[in-house]
């Protein structure tokens, strides 16, 4: 199995040259077809217009979204057109609101989502909303990048971030191509409950399953020494020189993430290496 369907979605300018260079450079690397959606979000009527306001404030809003795919298109295409790769372009109108169900469906159709991480400067609210509907409503498998368009490390050094959990379990799964193509797998467990099903053996079980596909994984068993488990997997991910982080994205839900905070949510805001989640 392979990655043979990639998909990307840009909203803005912001960064656009370097995440096609780093997309492309997936694409190359497993002879993948890849789709770049351009989007034009309105952003405006989320932030509270009402019900009387002019019609005509709606049509301007609605202009500027369309102005502003169009322009993206245009642009990913002259970028994408001396590309030695199968590629395509998509261009969508959108309220905020009406983010998810289209990254959705697009998401759900390919193997694998390509997106920067969606915090920080030149981010916007429709950044967040891309990453979780690929996840959510795609079912999708998603690798965020931290720095597009630097030379993509060929993921031979994996941290697996695994606690049991049926979303480690699926980012497992799904990350299997290019887990198999690695010199090593190493996978890290913060924490293993004493009474669970793995008490004996941590990772014991995953362990022989990936051995039975050709990867060569180890263990890693680790306490929660740092307030937050994202601290611990940052520490540990920077010990192995890792290139890449498998983990399950969201075991806890987006809401409680968002107010409380969680490694999900953590890792998207500062991680020192690519991410593959799964949900």
């Amino acid at each position: 199995m392979s990655y043979k369907s990639l998909v990307t979605f840009v909203a803005t300018e912001t960064g656009l040259q370097a995440l096609l260079q780093s997309a492309t450079d997936l694409a190359q690397r497993f002879d993948a077809h890849l789709e770049v959606c351009c989007l034009g979000v309105d952003t405006t009527q989320s932030m509270g217009f009402y019900a009387g306001a002019p019609a005509i404030i709606y049509q301007d809003s609605i202009d500027a979204a369309k102005a502003t795919a169009d322009a993206l298109q245009d642009k990913v295409r002259d970028i994408l057109r001396g590309c030695d790769i199968r590629w395509s372009t998509d261009r969508a109108v959108l309220s905020l609101g009406g983010v998810a169900s289209y990254v959705g469906l697009k998401a759900r159709f390919s193997d694998l989502v390509v997106l920067p991480l969606p915090y920080g400067a030149g981010r916007g609210p429709q950044d967040e909303v891309i990453v979780e509907s690929a996840l959510f409503e795609g079912d999708a498998p998603v690798l965020v990048l931290p720095k597009p368009g630097a030379k993509l490390p060929d993921f031979n050094k994996v941290v697996l971030a695994w606690n049991q959990s049926d979303e480690a379990l699926h980012a497992t799964r799904a990350a299997l191509p290019i887990m198999t193509q690695a010199d090593l797998v190493n996978m890290v467990i913060i924490d293993p409950p004493s009474h669970g099903a793995e008490r004996s053996d941590p990772g014991g079980l995953l362990a022989q399953m990936l051995v039975r596909h050709g990867v060569q994984a180890d263990v890693s068993v680790l306490a929660r020494a740092l307030p937050r488990t994202s601290d611990v997997l940052r520490r540990h991910l920077h010990d192995q020189s890792a290139d890449l982080l498998v983990m399950g994205a969201y075991g806890r839900s987006r809401l409680r993430e968002a107010i409380l905070g969680g490694a999900t949510r953590d890792m998207l805001e500062d991680t020192p290496c690519a991410v593959f989640l799964a949900h």
